[in-house]
This record gives C-alpha cells, structure tokens and sequence, in this order.
C-alpha cells in the first residue's frame, strides 16, 4: 500500500526529473502547474534544488570511485530527495528515508539502483 507520503516523494522525483530533463528552473516548473502541490512535495523540490551542489557534494564523498556525471540521472535525484530529508526533517526515522529512497529506486530505476542508494545512504547514517 502506499502511502501519502511516498505519492509525495514520487511527485517530487517525477517534477525534479522533469526539471532537469526539459533544462527549466523548478519554480518556473512549479509555476506552471495546473495546480498547487501539496507542501511537503513544494518543500523538498524547492530544498533539493537550492542545495543540489551541497548534495551532490555528499553524493561524491560516499560514491567512491564513481564520477557524479556517470551516476544515473533518476539515481542521482534519489539520492538527492534521501540525503536532503536526512539533513532536514531529522524527525523522519533514517530506515524511513532510505527505505523510502530504495523504493524508488525500484520503482522508478533499476533493482541495482537500490542497492546502491541504500549503500550511499547507509553511510550517512553511519557518519551520523
């Protein structure tokens, strides 16, 4: 069953991704909508994308031996929503996050892709 947060973090990928596949500002993006997403989805589009050089910069001190332009578009955003929920809704249980990153990952990428977003942010949980 899903549940309404994981819709959110769904919509959240599906707008990132479109994002940067179209090469447009997220808040043009999001300006262009028929309608208003929900907070939650608004938050995180808008926290990811103002801190996208900070997080690919987490991304690169865990990725070891792999170059952050060779990491998979869908893979890279996930691990950009996971790494920014970790950083700023401390209250969401780190297993939720990644967890929840992981499902996207199969769900949106490849059963691979989920093994390594749970590896890289793994780690974080480590150095936490």
């Amino acid at each position: 069953m899903e549940t309404p947060r994981r819709l959110e973090r769904e919509r959240v990928l599906e707008l990132l991704y479109e994002a940067e596949i179209k090469n447009i500002p997220l808040d043009e993006l999001l300006r262009d909508l028929p309608t208003e997403p929900e907070s939650f989805v608004r938050e995180l589009v808008l926290g990811v994308s103002a801190e996208a050089g900070v997080l690919d910069e987490e991304i690169k001190k865990r990725a070891l031996n792999w170059d952050i332009a060779r990491i998979a578009v869908l893979d890279r955003l996930i691990l950009r929503i996971g790494i920014w929920e970790l950083r700023h809704h401390p209250e969401t249980p780190i297993a939720v996050v990644i967890s929840e990153a992981v499902e996207l990952a199969k769900h949106f990428s490849t059963e691979d892709s989920g093994k390594f977003i749970n590896g890289i942010l793994g780690t974080m949980q480590k150095d936490r």
